[in-house]
């Protein structure tokens, strides 16, 4: 599963306003080592700010840098233990490493404290399914697809869930989706030809059944 950064939403009072922008500049262009030396330095000087500790699991994760993001995202939650973005980190670490249970437990966390954001929803269903509860995982990612219809990673993950339970038109039609909203999406057109193979594999076997 592709990590996907949250958009900026901690208040931050204390904080000029140069400074969030630029932060936002750089998480959009993909500067995070800058990001992460400008947050560095802001947090020698504010060491209990949680925005700053949010940013700077965010920028490491982005960096794959995992031990360090989660590092970051643990002492978020030592200071605010209702930081919806520290745990919804800790989660996705531990859906990287497939620690399924315990990153079912985080993002939980992140959705109850801050309900239906599309990311956390996304990431909740791939760990639920993966866990075993399928059903439920599924229905998770269908409400994260109908929150933000056109978000490639969703249709991605939902196509990866369907082809699992081999509904292999359900699954073509997300993959198809995923392409035509980013033609150069190359995890959707290898999947896309994993559901021909899919396909072309069942049908050999029904065909010897018969």
């Amino acid at each position: 599963m592709v990590y996907c950064s949250l958009s900026m939403s901690s208040p931050s009072t204390d904080l000029p306003e140069d400074f969030l922008q630029y932060l936002e500049e750089c998480k959009r262009t993909g500067r995070h080592h800058d990001a992460l030396a400008a947050l560095e330095r802001s947090l020698s000087l504010h060491p209990d700010n949680v925005f700053l500790l949010e940013e700077i699991a965010d920028n490491e994760l982005s960096l794959n840098h995992f031990d360090r993001a989660s590092v970051a995202a643990k002492r978020a939650l030592t200071l605010d233990k209702d930081s919806y973005t520290a745990h919804y980190i800790i989660g996705f670490i531990a859906s990287h490493w497939q620690e399924w249970s315990a990153s079912v437990v985080s993002l939980k966390a992140a959705n109850h404290l801050h309900p239906n954001h599309p990311e956390v929803l996304r990431c909740l269903g791939w760990s639920l399914f993966n866990a075993g509860e399928r059903t439920e995982g599924m229905v998770t990612l269908e409400r994260a697809l109908n929150i933000q219809p056109d978000n490639p990673f969703t249709l991605c993950d939902l196509g990866v869930v369907c082809l699992q339970m081999q509904d292999f038109s359900k699954s073509k039609a997300l993959f198809r989706r995923a392409v035509e909203l980013e033609p150069d999406n190359e995890r959707a057109k290898d999947c896309l030809q994993m559901v021909s193979r899919f396909e072309q594999m069942t049908e050999k076997k029904d065909n010897l059944m018969q």
